[in-house]
């Protein structure tokens, strides 16, 4: 990269770290380092929400699946349905719970409603599959930086983790959504700058290719259960994926309870809900681009056919990109690593204090405000460390260890949120049948994993694993005793909220219209 690249790039952790350092001085406890004192705006919390699903693996792996990844294509975009009808969902059901607990972890709802036990084991799931993805994010974004940067992957790895722990150590998670507010538009504004190139390379919007293969234009998939990337599993088992991710998900739940009251995260998850959409279909329109630009340039086509499909817009990036707007994509491929990793951070320090150290010595509880929130920052310290020691150590696995971490999310996000929304609906269940519950859900995920891995779609198993999770609650004696009146009471939804909820299903048919008439243009 020429000095001016180097420049915007250095630019960009320098504000990333300068706003953690300025907001380090407004913090006197955990409650401030963790929840930012509750003082966030829902337009915030939202557009942090968004960018936390808009990594720097989206920018180069979505429009590398929809251009020349086998059996890719336009079918991305199938994911975006489910988003909508996931916000709705936990706006109802989940959100109205959590916010009335006054607590910073979600998993005390667990203890309240069903007991200690199963909060510590939830805790435990997220914690180990959370620290783990954690260094797995890092190295895979690190992997496309050490490319774009033409440096070495400990170098990438180093300077992503030193940036990340820097602003999210001193601010807590109030310098996290700044950042990710900014990061989103860099990276959103470096996909658009990518749509633009391309459109000057072709000389004008192309039309769809004969030659591009089978099903490449084709934004509507039927398939059978084993078909990943079909209709049907990317909008049942994106819904129960979302559901668990952002509702039953301390990295993602814990900015709901930063919002001044209920409306502010109200408005936090209508806004993701309906923004994921138009920031997708941007760097899936790069990938659209894409076909045709590697059509009308063979030797590029050539020289990258060698080659895994996520280095194709690095090496993009490096042979047509002019300087100066190089180090702006570049920027925003490093801020969304960013953005992947200082939610996981800072959640994983917010349960450990609270789930795990307040529950085995809870007289920490009585410490001094500064005493706690040197901590905390401690604690973020630690996991920052886990995540790059992790990431290291998985750098010699590549693509299968990648693939294996996002199937053992998939066989937990099922039965976790069962035990969240069983709870929720229902005060039949005790503390033994969610156990029994989430353990039986597991191993119906574990059992399609090791004897129907071919035959249905990982997809599948968020799914299976609610069902059978919620069943097994639901089937087993009841608790001996009802739960308390503050845990699991359903009070009466505010009309926002119906409102919210009525708008977030339309966003979704609307989605739908979408797709389907671009289907139809296309094919």
């Amino acid at each position: 990269m020429a000095a001016l690249d180097w420049l915007i790039l250095a630019a960009t952790a320098a504000l990333a770290v300068g706003i953690g350092a300025r907001l380090s001085r407004r913090q006197e406890d955990e409650v401030d380092y963790f929840l930012g004192g509750r003082r966030l705006r829902g337009w915030q919390v939202g557009l942090s929400l968004v960018a936390n699903q808009v990594s720097a693996i989206s920018l180069v792996g979505a429009p590398a699946f929809i251009a020349v990844k086998a059996n890719g294509g336009l079918r991305w975009l199938q994911y975006e349905l489910a988003v909508p009808l996931a916000m709705a969902f936990i706006l109802v059901v989940l959100l109205p719970l959590f916010r009335g607990m006054g607590a910073i972890s979600i998993y005390r709802y667990l203890d309240e409603r069903f007991g200690p036990r199963l909060r510590l084991l939830v805790t435990l799931v997220f914690l180990a599959s959370r620290s783990l993805g954690s260094g797995v994010v890092l190295l895979a974004t690190s992997y496309v930086t050490a490319v774009c940067l033409d440096i070495p992957l400990l170098a990438a790895l180093t300077a992503i983790t030193l940036v990340t722990l820097a602003y999210t150590t001193l601010g807590g998670i109030t310098a996290d959504v700044y950042t990710d507010i900014f990061q989103l538009a860099v990276l959103w504004a470096s996909s658009a700058a990518c749509v633009v190139l391309l459109l000057r390379l072709l000389g004008g919007f192309p039309a769809p290719l004969a030659q591009a293969g089978p099903g490449r234009y084709a934004v509507l998939v039927s398939g059978g259960a084993g078909g990943t990337f079909s209709f049907w599993p990317m909008l049942l088992g994106g819904l129960f994926l979302y559901i668990s991710y952002y509702g039953c998900d301390q990295s993602q739940a814990q900015r709901l309870l930063t919002t001044r009251d209920l409306g502010q995260a109200r408005r936090a998850l209508v806004l993701n809900g309906m923004l994921r959409f138009p920031v997708v279909a941007t760097y899936c329109l790069v990938g659209y681009l894409l076909i045709p630009f590697l059509a009308a340039h063979p030797s590029f086509a050539a020289r990258i056919a060698g080659l895994p499909p996520d280095y194709i817009m690095p090496h993009f990036f490096r042979q047509f990109v002019p300087p100066g707007l190089l180090g702006f994509i570049v920027a925003g491929i490093f801020a969304a690593s960013l953005s992947s990793l200082d939610s996981a951070l800072n959640s994983l320090s917010a349960v450990t204090w609270n789930d795990v150290l307040l529950s085995v010595r809870p007289r920490l509880g009585e410490l001094r405000r500064g005493r706690k929130l040197a901590a905390s920052r401690a604690l973020t310290l630690f996991w920052g460390t886990a995540a790059f020691l992790a990431a290291q150590a998985l750098a010699d696995s590549g693509e299968t260890v990648i693939e294996i971490v996002n199937k053992v999310g998939s066989a937990f996000y099922g039965p976790v949120a069962a035990v969240f929304v069983v709870g929720a609906l229902c005060r039949r269940p005790g503390e033994r049948s969610a156990i029994a519950g989430l353990l039986a859900g597991f191993a119906a995920n574990l059992f399609l994993w090791r004897f129907h891995e071919d035959t249905v779609s990982w997809l599948w198993w968020n799914v299976a694993g609610f069902v059978v999770a919620a069943a097994v609650s639901l089937a087993l004696p009841p608790r001996a005793s009802p739960p308390p009146a503050a845990a699991g009471t359903r009070h009466p939804l505010p009309p926002g909220s119906r409102r919210a909820a009525r708008l977030l299903i339309a966003w979704f048919a609307v989605i739908l219209a979408t797709l389907y008439a671009l289907h139809k243009l296309l094919n």
